[in-house]
């Protein structure tokens, strides 16, 4: 397991104010049984910023009849639904959401050219609420190749107050390579073409890079 490089300045930031407070609360608490909770807490806290930055090693799912999914996390939507940015048209939409302990790198699902991004920034309502995917901060990711058209929408939460993407519109992009991250939290949506038949069902935990979610005709 190694650590994501979006967490490093959080870790280092982290680090400095353990050991600010940790300096202040010996200074001032000198009895042991009043210091050593607040260094307790700043211990759980930095060790929970590292967990939530990890970046585990695991044996990926590759094909070019599948797609893997984007994010870690629990399915909690799956139904058609009028996707109204790109293809303005009916889609199966399949939403994962990431709560603060799942791994948040988000993974291409296919390999293809990216034709389509755009960020849009918004507001912050909790990841489940019905208007979050057209009001809150959000990026719009279509990859597409000969076989399909796909689109992701990184969809930001209540505690997720930043979303990064490291791909732009021609950029050509392999299956499980990362195009992006969310801090603290949040929803990765994917539309399909409607006939598509997903392997997966509302409730399951789906792994980023692992988990399968369709197989392509």
């Amino acid at each position: 397991m190694t650590i994501h490089r979006e967490g490093y300045k959080y870790i280092l930031i982290a680090t400095l104010l353990w050991a600010a407070i940790g300096f202040l609360s010996w200074r001032f608490f000198p009895a042991p049984y009043l210091a050593w909770p607040v260094h307790i807490v700043c211990f759980l806290l930095w060790f929970w910023i590292i967990w939530f930055f990890r970046l585990p090693a695991r044996r990926r799912s590759e094909g070019a009849d599948i797609v893997v999914a984007p994010a870690d996390g629990k399915v909690v939507v799956i139904e058609e639904t009028y996707e109204s940015e790109y293809f303005r048209d009916n889609r199966l939409q399949v939403s994962i959401f990431m709560s603060p302990l799942n791994v948040h790198v988000n993974r291409n699902p296919i390999s293809g050219t990216v034709r389509y991004m755009k960020y849009h920034p918004g507001k912050y309502l909790v990841a489940w609420h019905p208007k979050s995917s057209t009001e809150n901060e959000r990026t719009t990711l279509v990859i597409g190749n000969d076989r399909t058209e796909l689109l992701l929408r990184q969809i930001a939460g209540a505690l997720a107050r930043r979303i990064c993407y490291y791909v732009k519109e021609g950029d050509a992009v392999q299956q499980n390579d990362e195009f992006g991250f969310i801090r603290f939290g949040s929803r990765v949506d994917i539309f399909f073409p409607i006939d598509t038949k997903v392997n997966v069902k509302i409730g399951d935990a789906v792994k980023g890079g692992v988990t399968v979610l369709a197989h392509l005709p």
